[in-house]
C-alpha cells in the first residue's frame, strides 16, 4: 500500500483509522495532497470528492447526522478553509460530530505574502469545541532563512524551534492533540479542527510506515443525577399541578418509548413537540402554533405552566417562545447531558445526563396521577383546532399552505424527511405527520446556506429514501449541492417555489412596494428546470392542486434517476391565506 512520505501525514491518517473515522469528504487542492493520497489509498476509508467546500462540509454534516459518528471534511490552505465555516456553526449548534481538517503552509511562509495563505490558526475559535494546531515534522522542514534574511524576531523564533521542539516532542505534542480532538468530536458531539501544516514536496510516497502515533482510548465518565437533586425535583413534580415538557430537535428513537407512555399517563403534564422532535403520541400536543397562535391573554395564562421540562435541541416555534417568555413558569429544567439554553430567560436546573437516565430514576418517584384539569382543558382545545384545521384546508387555495397539505400527506412510510428552513419548517410544524418518518432539519443556526447539501449527505448515508422539501431561494442558494456523484436515485427534491423569499411576506413588514420586493423577497422567475438536466435529475411540474395530485402519485416511485418536483404558488396571496388560517381556527 502506498502511504504518504510526510511522517505528519501518516500521523494523522493511522489516529483516524485507529479511532475509526472513516467517512472522508475531500475537496480537491494541492497542500492537501499528502492526507488525499494517504485517505483515498486505504480502503479502510470511504471517500467522497466534492468540490464546493461549503457544499462538502454540509453533505459530511448530512452523513454524521444519520450514522452519529464523526465524519471529516478535508480541505487545502487559504479561503477554501473558511468556506467550511456555515456547516462549522450549524453542527455546534445541533450537536453534530464534525472533524475539520485543513492542510496549510509552514509558519515561515504565513504572513509574507505567500499564495493562497491565511491566518488559519484558531479560525473558528467561537464555534468549534477544540482546535489542534499541529507542528511541521522538523526533518520536513525548509531551512530557516538566516538571521540577515529575516528580521531578528524571526531568526530566534525559528531557531527556537528547531532546537526545543526536536522531531520526538514535536510527534508527541501531535499525537496527543489529534487524539484530544477526535474524542471531543465524538463524546461532546460537536465540531473540531485540525490545522496540519505541511513543506513541499508533497506528492512523494512510500511504501513503509515510519510513525506509529499512540492511541489515547476514549473515556466516557456519565455524570449522575444525584440524589439531593433527584429527591429535590420529584417533590416539586408531584406537588406541581400544570406540568409542561417542550421536546425540540431530537433524533429518532432516541429516547424510550415507554418514559413517553408514564408521562401520557398525567392529566397534569402537557407534552409539546415540535417536527423535529421525531416523538409521537396520541396524548401529546403537535402543531404547537395551531395550538398556541389562536389564545387569548387569558388562555394564556391558563397555559402558564407551574414546571417546565425542555428536551432537546433548539425550538423552531416563535410563538411557543414568545408564550414562555411572557408567561414563564415557576421552574424551567433542561435535561441534557452537555447544553443548556436560557430560551425562555427563566432557566433554573440543568440537569447534566440524558432524557432517558433522567426519566429512569425520575419516573418510577413520581406520582402518575395528579388530579388536575389541566391536560383535559387542553385536549379539548386541541380537538376543535383540528377539526377546524381540516375544515379550512377543505376549501383553501392552491396556495403554499395547500400544497404542505397535499406534499405531507403524500411522503411515503418510513422515510427520512428533511426540510429547508424559513418557511419550509415551519408550514410542517402546522401538520401531523405519519410516525414512521424521520424528520431533520438544520435548525441549529436556521441558515437556508445548506440544507440540500445536508439533505444529500442524508440520503447517501441511509438506506431509506429521504424526501427533502425547500422553498425556491434556499434551493437555488444552494444548487452547487447538485453537483455530486453520490446522489442515490431514490432521492427526491420538492420545491415549493413561490417566486421569492415568502416568509418575509410573513413577517411584519411594507409588503407590495419596490424596496420590498427587491431587499427582502427578493422577487425572481427562476426555476430548476435547466439544474435539473444540467445534473441528471428527472424533472416535474406542477402550478394547480390537480396536476400536483397527478404528479404525486408516480414521484417516489424507483426510477433510474433522482428526481426534483418543482411546485409554483401564487406569489402575493401566501401571507394572507396563513393569517386567515389563524382567524379562522380560533
Amino acid at each position: 500500500m502506498n502511504y504518504p512520505k510526510i511522517p505528519l501525514a501518516q500521523t494523522v491518517i493511522q489516529l483516524f483509522k485507529a479511532k475509526n473515522v472513516s467517512q472522508i469528504v475531500i475537496s480537491p487542492g494541492s497542500r492537501n495532497a499528502p492526507l488525499t493520497v494517504g485517505f483515498t489509498n486505504d480502503p479502510f476509508f470511504k471517500c467522497y470528492s466534492i468540490v464546493d467546500e461549503r457544499c462538502a462540509a454540509f453533505f459530511a454534516l448530512g452523513i454524521a447526522q444519520q450514522i452519529k459518528q464523526p465524519v471529516a471534511v478535508l480541505c487545502t490552505s487559504g479561503s477554501a478553509l473558511l468556506n467550511y465555516y456555515p456547516a462549522i456553526s450549524e453542527a455546534f449548534y445541533s450537536d453534530i460530530p464534525l472533524i475539520v481538517l485543513s492542510a496549510d503552509r509552514p509558519k515561515h511562509l504565513i504572513g509574507i505574502g505567500d499564495g493562497q495563505t491565511i491566518n488559519q490558526k484558531d479560525v473558528f475559535e467561537n464555534h468549534i469545541l477544540h482546535s489542534a494546531n499541529l507542528k511541521l515534522d522538523l526533518k520536513d522542514e525548509h531551512k530557516i532563512p538566516e538571521k540577515e534574511e529575516l528580521p531578528i524576531l524571526k531568526s530566534i523564533e525559528g531557531k527556537l524551534e528547531r532546537f526545543l521542539g526536536f522531531q520526538q516532542g514535536i510527534q508527541a505534542y501531535n499525537e496527543e492533540e489529534i487524539n484530544i480532538a477526535i474524542n471531543k468530536a465524538r463524546l461532546k458531539k460537536g465540531p473540531v479542527h485540525i490545522n496540519v501544516p505541511f513543506d513541499e514536496p508533497l506528492y512523494e510516497t512510500t511504501t513503509k510506515l515510519e510513525v506509529k502515533p499512540k492511541v489515547t482510548e476514549l473515556e466516557i465518565k456519565r455524570r449522575k443525577f444525584e440524589n439531593f437533586e433527584l429527591e429535590s425535583c420529584v417533590n416539586d413534580w408531584n406537588d406541581a399541578t400544570k406540568k409542561m415538557i417542550l421536546v425540540g430537535a431530537n433524533p429518532p428513537n432516541d429516547i424510550e418509548q415507554r418514559w413517553l407512555d408514564d408521562l401520557a399517563l398525567d392529566d397534569s403534564v402537557l407534552v409539546l413537540t415540535e417536527t423535529t422532535s421525531n416523538i409521537h403520541h396520541i396524548d401529546f400536543f403537535p402543531s404547537i402554533d395551531k395550538l398556541i397562535a389562536p389564545l387569548t391573554d387569558d388562555q394564556l395564562k391558563q397555559l402558564q405552566p407551574d414546571i417546565l421540562i425542555t428536551l432537546g435541541g433548539l425550538i423552531v416555534s416563535k410563538k411557543v417562545k414568545a408564550f414562555l417568555r411572557a408567561y414563564q413558569p415557576k421552574q424551567h429544567w433542561h435535561v441534557d447531558e452537555n447544553k443548556a439554553l436560557n430560551t425562555f430567560f427563566c432557566l433554573e436546573k440543568h440537569i447534566e445526563v440524558t432524557p432517558n437516565q433522567f426519566f429512569t430514576e425520575f419516573s418510577p418517584r413520581i406520582t402518575h396521577f395528579v388530579k388536575s384539569e389541566y391536560r383535559p382543558f387542553w385536549d379539548d382545545i386541541k380537538w376543535k383546532r383540528n377539526l377546524k384545521h381540516a375544515e379550512y384546508l377543505k376549501n383553501a387555495p392552491f396556495t403554499d399552505l395547500k400544497v404542505f397539505d397535499t406534499v405531507l400527506k403524500s411522503i411515503p412510510e418510513h422515510s427520512i424527511l428533511q426540510l429547508g428552513n424559513s418557511s419550509a419548517i415551519r408550514y410542517t410544524q402546522l401538520f401531523d405527520l405519519l410516525q414512521s418518518i424521520e424528520v431533520f432539519c438544520n435548525r441549529g443556526t436556521s441558515g437556508i446556506d445548506g440544507c440540500t447539501s445536508t439533505a444529500i449527505g442524508c440520503a447517501v448515508s441511509s438506506k431509506k429514501q429521504t424526501v427533502f422539501i425547500t422553498g425556491d431561494l434556499s434551493f437555488f442558494y444552494d444548487s452547487n449541492a447538485l453537483w455530486n456523484n453520490y446522489i442515490p436515485n431514490n432521492f427526491r427534491i420538492i420545491i415549493v417555489n413561490n417566486q421569492g423569499g415568502g416568509i418575509f411576506r410573513i413577517l411584519p413588514g411594507h409588503k407590495n412596494t419596490s424596496n420590498f420586493d427587491t431587499y427582502f423577497e427578493t422577487k425572481h422567475n427562476l426555476t430548476a428546470k435547466h439544474l435539473s438536466k444540467m445534473f441528471d435529475f428527472d424533472y416535474l411540474e406542477a402550478h394547480t392542486e390537480k396536476q400536483l395530485k397527478i404528479k404525486l402519485k408516480t414521484f417516489y416511485e424507483a426510477s433510474e434517476y433522482p428526481k426534483i418536483l418543482e411546485i409554483f404558488t401564487p406569489r402575493t396571496i401566501n401571507d394572507e391565506v396563513l393569517h386567515n388560517y389563524f382567524e379562522f381556527i380560533k
